[in-house]
């Protein structure tokens, strides 16, 4: 995810700190997601408060934005409005102005890179993968090195570069697999998926 970031604002400002406990704790809740990713599309820009609102009501919901009802745009403003969005500011990554109905990201926000590993259904993590394929690569070599029949067959040389290409290939499909499932990246946040 992230490490503590210090970022600083500029000027004579003191630095602004965000601590890896604010932005788990910020991450934790979808809305706040949902929201975290509409302001990263659009680092430089303010955002209403009623956009924002009518965007997560359609990620919610699984719709275009001119399908939501108004109680279910109501629902996420109010939210978005008395609780998400405090505790957002609070933490430093936005700049709520309660009073005009705009959020805007700050520069703590926008130096985080934030990726979500969705595994849905039997996929299994990367992590997993990683230390499955390490347990493959091990067994292969063991067998290799001892002589095991059909090892024997190819040149040591060959199985060193089948195992190269294993993970070359498998570390290919992560980067793109990561990028595909950054907070902020492409229309849709990772988690409607689409993407």
């Amino acid at each position: 995810m992230a490490s503590a970031q210090q970022i600083e604002t500029g000027g004579a400002e003191p630095a602004a700190e965000i601590s890896e406990d604010d932005l788990f704790d910020v991450l934790a809740n979808q809305r706040r997601r949902f929201a975290v990713h509409l302001l990263k599309r659009e680092p430089d820009d303010a955002v209403e408060i009623g956009e924002m609102a009518e965007q997560i009501a359609a990620w919610e919901n699984g719709i275009d934005t001119a399908e939501i009802s108004s109680s279910e745009r109501k629902r996420v403003y109010t939210a978005l409005q008395q609780s998400h969005l405090p505790k957002m500011d609070d933490a430093g990554v936005v700049e709520f102005n309660k009073a005009r109905g705009v959020v805007e990201p700050t520069p703590a926000l926008t130096d985080v890179d934030v990726y979500l590993d969705v595994v849905e259904g039997r996929e299994i993590p990367w992590s997993e993968y990683y230390l499955g394929l390490s347990g493959v690569a091990a067994a292969l070599v063991s067998a290799v090195w001892i002589g095991v029949w059909p090892f024997t067959l190819l040149p040591e040389m060959a199985w060193t570069l089948a195992i190269v290409v294993a993970f070359a290939f498998s570390a290919l499909a992560h980067k793109y697999y990561t990028a595909e499932m950054e907070v902020g990246r492409g229309e849709e946040p990772p988690e409607v998926g689409g993407e």
